[in-house]
């Protein structure tokens, strides 16, 4: 999956992103991988692969990823070109979901580009340059639709009166994301690719001195706004996470612990951009590799077994699977089967997270 980090200039946006390229060439041994300048490859924190690991052995851990895209820094008048607009917009345009810094604190040594913090104006600025880029693609599409309705096909009917539904959510200021679907209007939504149909997680950038819990006016503000239209905050000290970074394991322990915090600010990152997508991971364990898979959420078995290679799921027979609590609880593969908890699922299963699984096949 691949999220795009957005924000306005001067947010933490970068900072945030400095401290993700580091925590993925420090967490789990998995190497950050830089595909462009501007692209970084994290691992998904989770425990489960350490435990599978003592028990396995393994030649090597393979953690489930995820692809973070630092895109630049947008002004006013994007949509029309101004700063790099329309290069603003593509980079947008080509990833899975929305992470939107937000700068929540004070600080005399960084200047705002608006001269003042204010989330509601920092949200508004942002989210109608996506809106006014969506209503100019949105009036392209409506004309073409009104001109297939000349076939008498009922389908360009109903089309239109979803897009003109869509055009005036927009013309509101709200993104088409607030909207509700059917399954058939969803798949003529996705052909659309809206910028403001992504789904967004917004992040608080606070102070290291408002992580204690106490009262941040700013973090209420974008609260709010984000209840409207169904997203959710999460509150990151994004200079501090770039600290955490340069820190051992044992060194981040202790630091968390001084900070009051159960894990960083990038896992609970991460670990929301999986829920957001709408994302689970099923896992395979042997002596030769435990690795986490990435799957959406409802996935059936074949499907499942493709992530891995096409043959599995072409020449699908069963799941051999065990659920990551009974085989650890167990303690080894064979005493979950001795125990009757390695259950033989055809191609109706759908996968549960945390699942651990034998794909059988014959190609």
């Amino acid at each position: 999956m691949k999220l795009g980090i957005v924000g306005l200039p001067n947010v933490g946006k970068s900072t945030l992103f400095n401290a993700i390229t580091k925590a993925g060439a420090e967490i789990a041994n998995y190497p950050f991988c830089t595909i462009e300048p501007n692209v970084g490859i994290v691992p998904v924190p989770d425990e489960r692969l350490d435990k599978l690991a003592e028990m396995y052995k393994p030649e090597k851990v393979t953690p489930a990823t995820v692809e973070f895209v630092d895109i630049a820094g947008l002004v006013k008048g994007a949509s029309k070109g101004e700063g790099l607009g329309n290069k603003f917009l593509s980079h947008i345009r080509e990833v899975d979901a929305i992470v939107h810094v937000v700068r929540c604190f004070e600080d005399s040594n960084i200047v705002h580009v608006d001269g003042s913090v204010g989330p509601a104006r920092d949200v508004e600025t942002i989210n109608l340059e996506l809106i006014f880029a969506d209503l100019e693609m949105l009036e392209k599409r409506i004309d073409k639709t009104r001109k297939m309705m000349k076939s008498g096909d009922k389908k360009f009917q109903l089309e239109l009166e979803l897009l003109e539904r869509i055009r005036e959510t927009l013309e509101k200021g709200m993104p088409a994301r607030s909207l509700s679907f059917t399954q058939e209007e969803k798949a003529v939504v996705d052909q659309l690719f809206l910028l403001t149909s992504k789904p967004v997680l917004y992040v608080a950038n606070v102070s290291e001195n408002d992580l204690d819990g106490s009262p941040n006016p700013y973090v209420d503000e974008l609260v709010k706004i984000a209840e409207k239209e169904g997203s959710e905050v999460l509150v990151i000290c994004a200079k501090i996470e770039e600290e955490i970074t340069q820190l051992d394991d044992e060194e981040k322990k202790l630091f968390l612990e001084e900070l009051g915090l159960k894990e960083s600010g990038l896992d609970k990152l991460i670990r929301a951009s999986y829920k957001l997508l709408g994302l689970m991971s099923f896992l395979t364990a042997g002596p030769t590799e435990v690795r986490a898979w990435t799957i959406s959420i409802g996935t059936k078995a074949p499907q499942a077994a493709g992530k891995i290679h096409s043959d599995f799921e072409r020449g699908f027979i069963r799941a051999e699977v065990v659920s990551y609590d009974d085989l650890i609880n167990c303690g080894s593969y064979n005493i979950a089967r001795e125990k009757g908890l390695v259950r033989s699922e055809g191609k109706d299963y759908v996968m549960q997270d945390g699942d651990v699984v034998l794909f059988r096949f014959n190609v």
